[in-house]
């Protein structure tokens, strides 16, 4: 039975998929640099000067490594002499950690007049997100007239930055753009965190318990004494 698909019409279809999807699959290396000479660059980042391709490779080939095109648009073409696959690797890193990066961004948002147990629930997740390392952006939104008493939002925001002190620190000061003042908190190291607001929260009923418990025996106590 005739096949309907020709491989070759698939395998260049793949091919090309493939080469899309890789970003260093364009990156000329070793025998694929056509130029005739190029200048080249050390593995520690040396000027090695400028030599024919032929003998740039050998060098590289020498020392167990690659001849890498780093900028093809320059005059020669500039080469560096590198561990490729270890490139690679570092650069798909960078660019996994800048994604990781950007989706743990959380965003708290207040208002000019907002209401001290609101406020103090706002906190709390913020410390939250803030324990976990997320970066963490206050916006403040003002409606109508509250555009007139700006003030105030900087007041709540200067509020909030002050006690997630212990948390993390502003990158910058608040800013209003628009109707909105920004700010963006990035976490501070894990062994210098100080939670204030889920501090209080932990702590609250241990020594709630711990004085009901002082109170029954020191009742028990005294009624021992009186008999």
């Amino acid at each position: 039975m005739a096949n309907s698909f020709p491989s070759s019409g698939g395998n260049r279809s793949g091919n090309y998929y493939r080469r899309n999807n890789n970003p260093f699959a364009n990156i000329r290396r070793n025998h694929r640099i056509r130029v005739t000479e190029v200048r080249v660059i050390s593995p520690e980042g040396k000027q090695l000067g400028i030599m024919a391709t032929s003998t740039a490779i050998g060098l590289a080939l020498e020392v167990g490594l690659e001849l890498v095109e780093v900028a093809p648009n320059a005059k020669p073409p500039v080469c560096r002499i590198m561990d490729f696959g270890k490139y690679v690797y570092e650069e798909s890193k960078k660019s996994s950690n800048a994604k990781a990066t950007a989706s743990k961004i959380k965003e708290i948002e207040f208002t000019p007049r907002i209401e001290e147990h609101d406020f103090v629930t706002k906190m709390r997740r913020a410390e939250e997100f803030l324990s976990h390392g997320s970066k963490v952006k206050m916006r403040l939104k003002f409606r109508g007239r509250e555009m007139a008493r700006t003030e105030l939002g900087f007041d709540v925001m200067n509020r909030a930055i002050a006690d997630l002190a212990g948390m993390g620190h502003a990158d910058a000061e608040p800013k209003l753009i628009g109707r909105n003042i920004n700010v963006m908190l990035t976490a501070l190291p894990a062994n210098k965190r100080k939670p204030k607001y889920h501090l209080e929260a932990d702590t609250k009923p241990v020594e709630s318990d711990e004085d009901e418990h002082a109170t029954d025996e020191s009742g028990a106590g005294s009624h021992e004494a009186e008999s």
